[in-house]
């Protein structure tokens, strides 16, 4: 991961408050020209700056309002395996490697509380699962963001 400067930090700001801006707002917005800002843009996306490019889609929206988070005790020898299988359950959205007493958790979507009894049941199946458990999520109290750890980025500049 590159070195940030201020220059890069204030672009990446401009694009978390308006992730559609042009490069030419941009430009305008930082003062700065615009191959500057395609060149810092191109560097902060080869260093790996940048998590994703496509739109975040609601799964509700999709038809699958049940959201749920399975932790996974797994047999380590197998994770390779496991993580292949479960790229394979469409229901997946996210899983994160853990450290503690639990291996994975596993963001899934579902239709309906049978659905995701069906879909922890298919987790369970995959050679090397050892033991899930299943949480309902409520609601999101604090989205993915970023823009508080630009925020210190910055102050400590």
């Amino acid at each position: 991961m590159a070195q940030l400067d201020s220059v890069d930090l204030e672009l990446l700001a401009t694009l978390s408050h308006e992730p559609r801006a042009t490069v030419v707002a941009i430009a305008d917005k930082l003062g700065l020209s615009r191959n500057t800002v395609q060149a810092r843009m191109a560097r902060l996306e080869r260093s790996g700056a940048f998590l994703s490019f496509e739109r975040a889609i609601s799964a509700t929206a999709l038809g699958f309002p049940i959201e749920a988070f399975i932790s996974v005790t797994v047999r380590q020898a197998d994770l390779p395996y496991i993580r292949t299988e479960l790229h394979r359950v469409p229901e997946v959205v996210q899983a994160h490697g853990l450290s503690g007493p639990i291996d994975l958790l596993v963001q899934v979507a579902c239709r309906d509380t049978q659905h995701l009894f069906d879909t922890d049941a298919r987790i369970l199946s995959i050679e090397g699962v050892e033991r899930t458990e299943t949480s309902l999520a409520m609601g999101e109290v604090i989205g993915y963001r970023v823009q508080p750890l630009m925020d210190l980025a910055r102050a400590e500049l």
